[in-house]
């Protein structure tokens, strides 16, 4: 089984359905094939991502994944989902160790290539799904981020390394304002790299686990496990990060808020939330 580009990976077929149609969440117990989505695109061959994925383990950059002690069962997934620059190196026992795909915000690309080797050599069989706005993503040489993805697969030419479309970009604003009944650029909110995650997740995965994830109430909860923001450096307290973003009048991530619609979206589909665990009802 192979991916576009003939890079042996164990997963196929195609992952996500024409970006003009209306967002509905799909009923697994009907699964059809899904056709290629032209939304995101390789750099370097230019050719759609097609993947497909049967169980799928979601890990979250959370400092709740700390001691857990989850990383076999993770790495027994069919595929293994992480997102921006959270390593797994030196974690392997909390987090597991492998990676399959790495969906990451634009923001979090030069924190990439502070480390390449890693990332795009130790991992050449890792897909990288970068999601941006078209001014940092454009082709015309004054894309920012893009300039630097490109350099990066002259670099390491076995890296796989997809960008989102402008009219995809365009979609995930529509699923968010479809869900919550906000326009994201008139209410001042910024996505999440977990919101591109779950979305591209819920079309490419049979099943997902998510590991690591707090919900929309947890910070409120008497007696909630204050940990850090990442797993893997020390800092920032999460709960405090959640409110100071859902709160913020311009350029915050409604993590609070995307909670409520992840909980919304396991309900129609097979998504089960560990570590903490979620109640769905």
């Amino acid at each position: 089984m192979r991916l576009a580009n003939d890079v042996t990976f164990p997963l196929l077929l195609n992952c996500f359905g024409q970006p003009k149609t209306k967002w509905i969440p799909l009923s697994y117990t009907l699964r059809q094939p899904l056709q290629t989505h032209y939304g995101y695109i390789n750099v370097r061959t230019q050719e759609p991502l097609q993947l497909n994925c049967n169980h799928c383990a979601v890990v979250s950059n959370s400092g709740q994944m700390v001691g857990q002690k989850v990383g076999e069962e993770i790495d027994r997934a069919s595929c293994i989902w992480r997102m921006n620059n959270a390593p797994t190196k030196g974690f392997e026992e909390d987090v597991g160790y492998m990676t399959m795909v790495r969906v990451v915000s634009h923001t979090s690309v030069p924190l990439l290539l502070k480390n390449p080797d890693y990332f795009f050599k130790e991992a050449s069989t890792t897909i990288y799904v970068i999601w941006g706005p078209f001014r940092n993503m454009r082709k015309d040489g004054n894309g920012i981020v893009y300039n630097m993805l490109k350099k990066t697969v002259d670099t390491y030419p076995d890296a796989q390394i997809y960008v989102t479309t402008e009219q995809r970009m365009t979609y995930c604003d529509g699923v968010f304002k479809d869900e919550t009944g906000k326009d994201r650029v008139q209410s001042g909110s910024y996505l999440s790299t977990g919101w591109f995650t779950f979305i591209l997740a819920m079309d490419a995965c049979y099943s997902i686990h998510v590991y690591g994830m707090i919900n929309e109430t947890y910070c409120t909860t008497e007696g909630y496990r204050k940990v850090p923001y990442h797993y893997y450096e020390q800092g920032k307290d999460e709960c405090n990060e959640y409110l100071l973003h859902e709160h913020a009048p311009y350029g915050g991530h409604r993590f609070i808020t995307e909670k409520k619609v992840f909980a919304k979206w396991a309900k129609k589909h097979r998504i089960v939330f560990t570590h903490p665990n979620w109640t769905v009802s």
